[in-house]
């Protein structure tokens, strides 16, 4: 799988990357088992970039992960985690983490801390977790409503251990577009990863960060490319940015999805390909719960999506024109 390097760092990620969020226990239990199915199937599917975060199951994910890959050589796959979100234990636990997304017991509470020592804590709990020495990428993660603590002290801490070596990139992870594009004028991070804000459902992020991103050398790495569930199956249940999906969105999605059939493709082929036509965009995360869900999205992202399909979205109104789109084969391959 072709690898791109994030912003002006060493590091390198592959065009598909694993997001590690559903084996987490998002929303439903997963199994140890087919948390470890699903890594594996997408180690051999050539996949080397892997995302995780201490939020995602109150750390069951960077436990679940770090176990998984300590069979690999480190020096074989690239790993992100966030930090921002301090776990502390809770003396008496009593239900579950369902109201944060996650079926877990509630062995941990969540504390907002983006200062420097806040940093450094979670950090060593982080690689504590995952049994690793190092960590590749570290993302400040969700700081809606910390953006001066995290530009002011998360961001010089992580500064400084980029320096020293201790950390290879440095980025930012939100659902949101305008606070990354302040990230990336007014700092030097390597890379943004931007969940659900560059999809076929939402561009967003290209009226400021994407173009700010090509401009200063930043790499964005696309999250939430399926808006959390109706481009992937487009129907009244589905959910549309973790909610009830509108009347309207669900329309959008289900002509889109007569106008990939129409062509020979899927809806879900052009919602993992739609983000790398901008070059600004070095991966496309998958979240994952399953070998078989693994394999599915490999597959989709390497099937062919006609440059037809692309011009009838436009040309129904479904796609702005002036969104770039991978026009061949060629251009999907930077997926997968």
């Amino acid at each position: 799988m072709r690898t791109r390097r994030l912003g002006r760092s060493a590091v390198h990620v592959t065009g598909l990357s694993f997001g590690a969020a559903g084996i987490g226990n998002l929303f439903a239990p997963v199994t140890d088992q087919a948390a470890e199915g699903a890594i594996a199937a997408a180690w051999e599917a050539g996949i080397r970039s892997f995302d995780t975060a201490p939020h995602y199951g109150l750390g069951l994910s960077e436990r679940r992960l770090g176990r998984a890959l300590s069979r690999h050589p480190r020096d074989y796959y690239t790993l992100s985690t966030k930090v921002g979100r301090v776990l502390e234990r809770v003396q008496h636990p009593d239900g579950d983490d369902l109201a944060n997304g996650f079926a877990v017991p509630v062995t941990h509470r969540r504390r907002w801390d983006f200062s420097a020592d806040g940093v450094v804590r979670s950090l060593a709990d982080s690689l504590r977790r995952l049994g690793l020495d190092r960590i590749d990428v570290v993302y400040l993660h969700d700081p809606d409503e910390h953006a001066v603590q995290a530009l002011d002290e998360a961001y010089p801490a992580l500064e400084k251990l980029r320096a020293e070596g201790v950390i290879g990139a440095i980025g930012i992870g939100m659902n949101q577009a305008a606070l990354p594009a302040r990230f990336v004028r007014e700092t030097d991070i390597d890379v943004v990863l931007l969940a659900g804000r560059y999809t076929l459902l939402d561009q967003s992020g290209l009226d400021e960060l994407l173009p700010a991103a090509l401009e200063r050398g930043v790499s964005v790495v696309v999250g939430g490319a399926f808006n959390s569930g109706i481009l992937a199956d487009p129907h009244r249940a589905a959910t549309y940015d973790y909610g009830a999906v509108p009347k309207d969105v669900l329309t959008r999605a289900l002509r889109m999805q007569v106008v990939c059939e129409k062509h020979g493709s899927t809806l879900r082929a052009a919602a993992l390909q739609f983000p790398a036509g901008h070059s600004a965009v070095s991966s496309v995360l998958i979240g994952a719960r399953s070998a078989g869900e693994v394999r599915d999205a490999v597959q989709q992202a390497a099937a062919v999506v006609p440059p037809q399909a692309w011009h009838e979205l436009r040309a129904a109104g479904l796609l702005p024109e002036t969104v770039p789109v991978p026009e061949s084969r060629g251009s999907a391959s930077r997926c997968a």
